[in-house]
């Protein structure tokens, strides 16, 4: 189920992510939730029906969670939101917050499930309360949040893109028709085209600029890839090497949650407000990554590598949890990267950017777990932490990568000097 909607999402949360720039990031955000929601409700019905409800439902609803952008596209469009109304110099922390909440739940929800099975004694109820949550998430993004774009912003964002698909129509004469138009669509070369965002060459762009974001994009892709590929790998693991039952594993899910949640809305903020000091309503212009960002980056990857350098060469199960924690800290550095390229690009890219970025970790999501656990299960009971080895040298990758960014550069458009302020969505917009 997760293959359907990772491999739709890949093809659709590039798209959804340039539509915003267009016409809005709460529309596409309440589709991307609607999307979950119907899939969701649609595995409800079958569990509770199987009878009545066939199993190819489920699949429907997976298949339309993908089309529709899955959690994906509703993640990077929600960074789009925040970076619309966020100064660029706090922009990794309100990312933080988002992660916060996110792991926060994680550490939870099982435990609120857990009770309300015990006390209900049906496991359903959990999946009712998860449907009413999300329909209450859909209702009030398309209905009570505003809209973090401007009119003037979409209006440019609609002009640019009509005055590149004149153009584009022009160079191909007679063949834009509506058959020529299917046909690129329907091209699986063109899935990857999207990716063009990763390596401008519009005016205002340099080489810096261009190795910044393919860089950064890499290493986002990599943590992202290693979260979703290892987190089955290292309860498989603790489970043979340690004979962890269910209390062991909560624990360790426990502790690693609660380091993580903390790094990010505790240590995070603090660390950027020493730095950086209070937040100003002063206009702050667009400046790209500065030392700060980089250093949190290159930080927060070198705890996770040792975190995973510890998975592969402690036999202790109490070291393990303790290299669970190491790892939780480099939490930090997934927001601050996106964070990072969101500075990089002009505001009227910064949904685009992002699609893109929603279109590599769809990939990942497909590509990862599959990866990494046949790592682990072609070499366990040989060289059991072959798995661990390879995630270690993944981080030190990343981490070789990141030393290769340089601050201060950023997408400089021709004719346009693009300031913000913290003040908020409208304050935030681009002042010419």
């Amino acid at each position: 189920m997760g293959l359907i909607a990772g491999l739709l999402s890949a093809f659709t949360s590039p798209k959804l992510g340039e539509i915003s720039d267009r016409y809005g990031r709460r529309k596409i955000t309440a589709l991307a939730a609607m999307g979950s929601l119907v899939g969701e409700t649609l595995t409800v019905l079958a569990a509770k029906y199987p009878d009545k409800v066939s199993v190819n439902w489920i699949l429907f609803g997976q298949a339309l969670d993908g089309i529709c952008g899955s959690f994906t596209t509703a993640m990077a469009l929600t960074y789009a939101y925040t970076s619309d109304c966020t100064a660029p110099s706090k922009r990794a922390v309100a990312f933080g917050y988002f992660h916060g909440c996110l792991f926060s739940g994680i550490a939870i929800g099982p435990l609120i499930s857990g009770f309300i099975v015990k006390t209900t004694g049906n496991i359903l109820v959990t999946f009712y309360i998860a449907l009413a949550c999300q329909g209450l998430f859909a209702l009030v993004i398309g209905f009570v949040v505003p809209e973090s774009l401007s009119q003037h912003r979409q209006m440019q964002a609609r002009k640019l893109r009509r005055e590149k698909q004149d153009a584009l129509n022009s160079r191909k004469g007679a063949s834009s028709g509506l058959l020529s138009t299917a046909i690129d669509v329907l091209n699986p070369a063109n899935m990857l085209a999207p990716l063009t965002i990763l390596w401008p060459t519009d005016s205002g762009t340099n080489p810096l600029v261009r190795r910044n974001i393919a860089l950064l994009a890499a290493i986002d892709t990599i943590i992202f890839g290693v979260a979703m590929g290892a987190i089955n790998v290292i309860m498989l693991y603790a489970e043979y090497m340690f004979d962890w039952g269910t209390p062991e594993t909560s624990v360790f899910i426990s502790i690693s949650n609660l380091t993580r949640v903390s790094s990010l809305l505790i240590i995070l903020p603090l660390i950027v407000r020493f730095y950086r000091g209070p937040a100003s309503k002063a206009v702050v212009k667009e400046s790209g990554s500065d030392l700060l960002d980089l250093s949190i980056i290159r930080v927060a990857i070198a705890f996770d590598m040792i975190g995973y350098i510890g998975y592969a060469t402690v036999r202790m199960s109490a070291l393990f949890i303790v290299s669970g924690a190491l790892a939780a800290i480099g939490g930090m550095g997934s927001p601050t990267i996106s964070s990072a390229m969101t500075k990089h690009v002009p505001p009227d890219r910064t949904g685009q950017l992002l699609g893109a970025l929603g279109l590599l970790h769809a990939l990942a999501r497909v590509v990862s777990p599959v990866v990494f656990s046949l790592i682990y299960s072609s070499t366990v009971g040989k060289f059991t932490q072959a798995v661990f080895v390879c995630l270690a040298a993944t981080w030190g990758l990343a981490f070789f990568l990141s030393w290769f960014l340089t601050p201060h550069v950023h997408w400089d458009e021709a004719n346009a000097t693009e300031v913000y302020s913290d003040a908020g969505a409208e304050e935030g917009d681009p002042v010419r």
